[in-house]
């Protein structure tokens, strides 16, 4: 070996140092999995809040479809009319306070129900049927066929897409 410390014969290649490891992970990735899992959790626990305060909503859909069978029947039609009025009002008495719904009826009903759904279909529209077949059911089965189709349709509309404003 040459003493020259500029010798070529004391030239080795670079030895590149072993990786680093992917485990255990830098703190700042543990804050931000941890900022993660607190926000994931966050999120499912409002989805869950929000999936059971729908739940009036939802168990009013299902009756909706039981009364909706029933007006398919002259003979039965005075009934699923009479079942949608009460259904909406049970809805609406489970989304807003008592003191504000539960005294309203007729022309006072009918706006709150335009007001809280967004249509103008009952005040103005078959949406009356339903408060009438309340109130009448026995002049409901002379109704044609195509009069009384609306109405459901627009209860079910209501139920679906009405903007609850009080607590449950």
């Amino acid at each position: 070996m040459n003493p020259d410390p500029a010798s070529l014969d004391r030239l080795h290649d670079v030895v590149a140092p072993a990786p680093a490891p992917w485990w255990p992970p830098a703190p700042g990735w543990c804050w931000v999995l941890g900022a993660l899992a607190v926000a994931f959790l966050f999120l499912a626990v409002r989805f869950f809040l929000q999936w059971q305060r729908d739940r009036y909503r939802r168990e009013a859909l299902l009756a909706w479809r039981r009364h909706e069978a029933l007006l398919h029947h002259p003979d039965s039609r005075a009934e699923g009319l009479t079942g949608m009025a009460e259904l909406l009002k049970r809805a609406a008495l489970s989304a807003w306070p008592r003191e504000r719904v539960a005294s309203l009826t007729g022309a006072r009903w009918l706006a709150f129900l335009d007001e809280t759904g967004g249509t103008t279909g009952f005040s103005n529209g078959s949406g009356a049927l339903l408060e009438n077949a309340a109130y009448d059911p026995r002049g409901v089965s002379a109704l044609d066929a195509s009069r009384v189709r609306a109405a459901p349709e627009l209860a079910r509309d209501w139920l679906e897409n009405h903007r609850a404003g009080g607590a449950v």
